[in-house]
């Protein structure tokens, strides 16, 4: 499993935080560089003449890989701008209501708390409790916050803080049935896991390439159900709004051509699916999740904590949040890199410790013993701040 040599990453350091930024591998690193070259060779040419034809063939490869049409999804920088282009574009009413879980990515919580103040409307965050060990209960907490006023469902698909794996396919089903427009964070699909848009049913849905698909940063995409794309407004406005030449979707000739832009990332993006299939990448993700596994179980051991959910790649792959007893959670982080050089983000989410871990091809059973090392020797030392006063 170990391709340590094949990634840029320092050799000094355990890296087990893939999941905050991703890695890129040196081949699509290169190719990366070759499409800058190309851009600073002769940007009128690249970006004036090249441009559309570039981004079509990019966008067909990834549209392939995620199973949805080529002319259903736009590059974006990141799942971040993503949801802030869907969230800006759809139109709420007084009193209108948003539903997502207390999963969700902190920075797009921010997005829609801030659009639905502008429009008096309502984001709801439903409480999902831990552990859970069946989707039927994920989905039954999160239907229990449905009013008549909900018009949007926005969650994870895997989540950020808990890295739970949502049952997104069967939400989305009965939001339809509704009549309520589901809103995908896929920040950390993409690689992680084998997607199908187009079998899913989001009605939107944005990813991160240079996360798991180890492409290079600020590469990511938005996909728009063909029949929802007319929602969408574009979040910087360009020559694709009221186009001479209308290119193939509205949906594309709004969102594409933003103004000058480095599109080596987006275009690197085929050399990252290419890198994952000679490798043999499902076979690589198996290999990765028994020592997710693994590590969970062992800090298990050493803390006498239960785990959040199942152990079964249903529920997670690449990465798991494992409960820590109460502690400094800065302090320990800090001393972990500090002391042990070991990256892992150390997080408190609804009042509760964790350990996030994700494991990618680079890493190997050397960096789990060294993690482990680091945590019995400063858990004990790493108290829990006491109480001001």
């Amino acid at each position: 499993m170990h391709l340590e040599e094949l990634f840029l990453l320092r050799p000094d350091m355990t890296f087990l935080n893939h999941g905050s930024f991703g890695a890129c591998p040196r081949p699509v690193f290169a190719a990366y560089q070759a499409w800058q070259r190309q851009l600073e060779a002769q940007p009128v040419e690249f970006l004036g003449r090249r441009f559309n034809g570039l981004m079509a063939q990019a966008r067909a490869r990834l549209a392939a890989y995620v199973g949805a049409g080529a002319d259903d999804l736009v590059f974006v920088p990141n799942a971040t701008t993503g949801i802030n282009i869907v969230a800006r574009s759809l139109a709420l009413a007084p009193g209108d209501e948003v539903l997502a879980t207390d999963h969700e990515y902190g920075a797009l919580d921010r997005t829609w708390r801030l659009l639905c103040r502008k429009q008096s409307a309502i984001y709801r965050n439903a409480p999902i409790t831990l552990p859970t060990t069946t989707p039927e209960a994920m989905i039954a907490q999160l239907w229990a916050g449905v009013t008549p006023r909900t018009r949007i469902i926005f969650l994870s698909h895997i989540t950020s803080p808990t890295a739970l794996t949502w049952p997104v396919k069967d939400i989305c089903q009965r939001a339809r049935a509704a009549g309520i427009l589901t809103v995908v964070d896929g920040a950390h699909a993409p690689g992680q896991i084998a997607l199908d848009l187009a079998g899913l049913g989001a009605d939107f849905y944005t990813g991160n390439c240079h996360k798991w698909l180890c492409a290079p940063k600020g590469a990511g995409f938005l996909f728009g159900r063909p029949e929802v794309q007319h929602l969408i407004e574009p979040l910087v406005v360009s020559w694709g709004w009221e186009s001479e030449t209308p290119g193939p979707s509205p949906f594309v000739d709004y969102l594409e051509w933003t103004g000058t832009q480095d599109i080596a990332a987006y275009l690197a993006v085929p050399a990252a699916i290419d890198f994952q299939a000679t490798h043999d990448w499902e076979q690589m993700r198996l290999a990765c999740h028994e020592l997710v596994r693994e590590v969970r179980q062992r800090i298990n051991g050493l803390t006498g904590l239960a785990s959040i959910c199942p152990d079964a790649p249903e529920w997670f792959r690449q990465m798991a949040a494992i409960r820590l007893p109460a502690c400094d959670t800065a302090a320990l982080k800090a001393r972990l890199w500090d002391e042990w050089r070991v990256e892992a983000p150390i997080i408190t989410w609804n009042g509760e410790p964790f350990v996030r871990v994700s494991v990618q091809a680079y890493n190997d059973q050397a960096d789990i013993e060294r993690l482990i090392a680091a945590l019995t020797a400063l858990l004990p030392v790493v108290q829990a701040p006491a109480p001001n006063g």
